[in-house]
């Protein structure tokens, strides 16, 4: 949605990585789960909502070879490009809204850390989920990050939807299985802190309903 991307590329363009709440130098808990499913390095993995996030810098040092990275945000696509260099060309990018999107091939992965609980409307939610299960293949994985039931209401001037882990597995039972989740305290750049809730999920098919 225009107003949305305008938003965005507002918070991008008037702040560096240090002065907005979500950056990490290191994503070692999505790392963490990544490594739990022994994916081989020619798996197909996309981040949700990546922006100028790091991880698919560590993707690539770890030898991964088919990243996509979408983001509504087309300066947040920029910002990272411009950090990665000559590597940004081993990058498949996509600035789309995530809810407008139409997935060309099924994907291994489907990582999302930070972008699902800005969607807070029934509507936005359920197209999310319809995305999510046509673009991982049956028998691969999610993993899902978002504030947790002791997170922020807001997030970026924006409201956000918190989790608990019922509920974020409720949500994705169509589709997907939980495999486990962890919490996590976040302390962003300027020494605040941040609860979160990430669950990772394997994607099965489900019968047809009667």
């Amino acid at each position: 949605m225009a107003k949305d991307k305008d938003h965005w590329d507002n918070i991008y363009r008037s702040k560096q990585p240090g002065e907005v709440s979500w950056t990490q130098e290191t994503p070692a808990t999505s790392l963490a789960f990544i490594h739990s499913f022994g994916l081989p390095r020619t798996a197909k993995i996309v981040d949700i909502g990546g922006g100028d996030s790091r991880l698919v810098d560590c993707l690539l040092d770890e030898g991964f070879e088919d990243i996509t990275v979408l983001d509504i945000s087309g300066l947040a696509l920029d910002r990272a490009r411009w950090r990665l260099g000559k590597r940004a060309d081993r990058v498949t990018w996509v600035e789309q809204d995530i809810i407008e999107y139409q997935p060309t091939g099924a994907f291994d992965l489907w990582h999302d850390r930070a972008a699902f609980h800005f969607l807070t409307t029934v509507e936005q939610v359920t197209t999310y989920l319809s995305v999510a299960r046509e673009s991982v293949r049956t028998g691969g994985y999610a993993v899902v990050g978002t504030f947790s039931d002791q997170g922020p209401n807001r997030c970026s001037g924006l409201p956000v939807r918190r989790y608990d882990e019922k509920l974020l597995t409720g949500e994705l039972s169509v589709g997907f299985s939980k495999l486990r989740c962890v919490t996590e305290e976040h302390v962003t750049p300027f020494k605040t802190r941040q609860h979160f809730l990430f669950c990772s999920f394997r994607r099965r098919e489900d019968p047809p309903p009667v």
